[in-house]
């Protein structure tokens, strides 16, 4: 919670003395509503060339089914964009910074993807930042479509245990991840 805290006051602090006369973008990530995780992200033109977005995600639901199965979690990124057309048009690149928090477990996953998770639950936090570049198409005055890909380095920490509401702890450990951390495909309404 400190984490986005923090950088929402980064954020606030910057947008304070930038709003007037700017552009400001509201958007949402259509491939994070697919893990039934609601968004918002905005996006504040610091110039013609440059833009810093501040992005949430919430998921707080188990799963449906009665078998305690879940991928509660909380995240939250920063992002600086330099544009190579202009801002909110064409492709863009940038550095980005994330953490969360999380409690996952007795999920199957496709294509094999963390097999442990079905029969163990994880619960922990982490915090990483990256590089990530994409592409954005205005599709009316006020609207636009991106699609943006990510890599980067996160360290996770987390509680593995038995799968179940109240499993039995079997270890704390910690994770340094190298890979891709970002992936969006965005419906954005702009404000100018």
């Amino acid at each position: 919670m400190r984490i986005t805290k923090l950088l929402l006051g980064v954020f606030l602090s910057l947008t304070n003395t930038l709003l007037y006369a700017q552009t400001v973008a509201i958007k949402t990530n259509a491939l994070y509503w697919a893990t039934t995780t609601p968004n918002i992200g905005v996006e504040l033109s610091l110039d013609n060339k440059h833009t810093a977005q501040l992005f949430y995600g919430l998921n707080p639901w188990e799963q449906s089914g009665g078998d305690h199965s879940k991928l509660r979690h909380w995240s939250t990124m920063a992002e600086y964009r330099h544009w190579f057309c202009q801002s909110f048009n064409g492709w863009f690149v940038g550095p980005h910074v994330m953490g969360g928090e999380f409690n996952l477990g007795g999920v199957d996953l496709p294509l094999g993807l963390l097999p442990n998770l079905k029969s163990h639950r994880y619960e922990g936090w982490y915090a990483g930042g990256g590089i990530s570049c994409g592409y954005q198409w205005p599709i009316s005055r006020h609207w636009n479509f991106e699609a943006s890909l990510g890599v980067g380095y996160d360290y996770i920490k987390y509680d593995e245990m038995k799968c179940g509401t109240c499993g039995k702890k079997l270890k704390s450990s910690h994770k340094n991840y190298f890979g891709p951390t970002k992936a969006a495909i965005s419906l954005i309404y702009v404000i100018n």
